[in-house]
């Protein structure tokens, strides 16, 4: 009887020793050396450098620090690379990165067709893409990845946020002015829609080359047509030398100059004498509060004085998300991490609250702004007069008309 004993309780202790080592372990960190790293891929010295470039990487940073104060136990490293603004090398550096392991996510990406070339790069990667420097909504359309997300604006936004406040006003005559590439083209386009709809009529429109040095011919043309509204479809330096031949043949005298796509230091550069009474549609604008004060405060301690355009607010914000979903999943992976970003809400004090569709989209409140003249202006940088809030449920393309395969019908 004691033997039977004796082996019966060895029998249980074996028993009891198996199912110990057999238990489950607690899941291991799947961020390697509790380290994440944030790839800049910006334009650093060309045309869109001021609205982006070192902007962009300062505002990577300043999120990398709040993120640090959330979760100090997880690193955050921050480098960048010039894209130059040409796809091949955006493509390149791209599958570089992944090849490498040198990045966990890809921030920026001004430019849509560098942005569509890095996005078919990094799709089915392990890397991520949170793109706020480009505009193209084709990103979140036909051409939707697991792996992007669109945080700040694109051609569908700014085209309705613009046209249709000017139509509400009853400028229904429209004159385009349109960079012939992709961006132009698709900014043209869904601006031309939203005039149709809205039973507005197209006056004419002409086309020029990017980085052009003479837009009199084309402001000439624009002016001749008579349209209420003379809208701009092109980014950055063209803007820019589009607004300065309308001021210096007085187009705004009798017709609305409403910029499709301008940024804040487009403003700057031209100068409220110049720039006054335009019409924009923006995601962020610097003064708008208390909390976007402050980062614009802790930004311009960075880059001497200047303030942060949207793209830049938006390159701050996308990594926060990106960096929180990350630690909320606790893992770099792309996809995964993307589709964290898609179940949580995002929050913060530079775009408020928003959230992440199944096509990638990021949406937030817009806001129709106009240029002040010089005497509202209260000091440097003070620029914007907020004309309409547009509910981040209207701001953006329906989901349903994007086309995106990820989203069912």
């Amino acid at each position: 009887m004691l033997r039977k004993t004796r082996l019966a309780l060895a029998a249980g202790a074996a028993f009891l020793a198996a199912a110990h080592f057999a238990a489950p372990t607690p899941a291991r960190a799947e961020i390697p050396g509790n380290k994440i790293r944030l790839g800049v891929l910006t334009d650093l010295s060309g045309f869109a450098s001021d609205s982006t470039g070192m902007g962009s990487v300062v505002s990577a940073r300043l999120a990398a620090e709040d993120f640090k104060k959330e979760h100090p136990g997880i690193e955050v490293e921050v480098i960048s690379v010039d894209h130059q603004n040409k796809p091949d090398i955006g493509s390149a550096t791209t599958r570089k990165w992944i090849a490498d392991g040198t990045v966990d996510v890809i921030l920026d990406v001004p430019f849509s067709s560098v942005a569509l070339a890095v996005q078919e790069a990094a799709r089915g990667s392990n890397v991520a893409f949170i793109a706020s420097g480009p505009g193209t909504a084709l990103l979140t359309g036909e051409k939707c990845s697991p792996n992007t997300v669109h945080w700040t604006y694109d051609t569908w936004a700014l085209a309705h946020g613009t046209a249709l406040a000017l139509l509400k006003a009853k400028k229904d005559t429209w004159f385009f002015v349109t960079a012939d590439y992709a961006f132009g083209h698709a900014l043209e386009a869904d601006a031309m829609a939203v005039v149709k709809a809205e039973n507005g009529k197209i006056l004419g429109s002409v086309r020029h080359p990017t980085n052009a040095s003479d837009f009199s011919s084309f402001i000439l043309q624009a002016q001749a047509s008579g349209a209420q509204v003379v809208a701009l479809a092109n980014a950055v330096g063209d803007t820019i030398n589009s607004v300065k031949a309308a001021s210096e043949f007085g187009l705004t005298q009798k017709q609305s100059l409403a910029a499709l796509l301008m940024q804040l230091t487009d403003v700057h550069s031209l100068g409220l004498p110049v720039a006054k009474g335009l019409f924009l549609t923006e995601g962020f604008y610097w003064n708008m509060n208390d909390g976007t004060r402050a980062y614009a405060d802790r930004f311009a301690a960075q880059m001497n004085g200047r303030r942060p355009t949207a793209n830049q607010a938006g390159v701050y914000s996308g990594a926060l998300h990106y960096l929180r979903a990350a630690a909320a999943a606790n893992t770099t992976e792309g996809q995964k991490v993307v589709a964290k970003m898609k179940e949580m809400p995002s929050d913060d004090p530079l775009f408020g609250k928003g959230q992440v569709r199944a096509d990638g989209r990021h949406i937030h409140n817009m806001y129709l702004f106009q240029v002040k003249t010089p005497d509202q202006s209260k000091g440097p940088w003070d620029y914007y007069n907020l004309v309409e809030t547009i509910p981040a449920k209207d701001a953006f393309r329906p989901i349903a008309e994007g086309n995106c395969p990820m989203v069912k019908s």
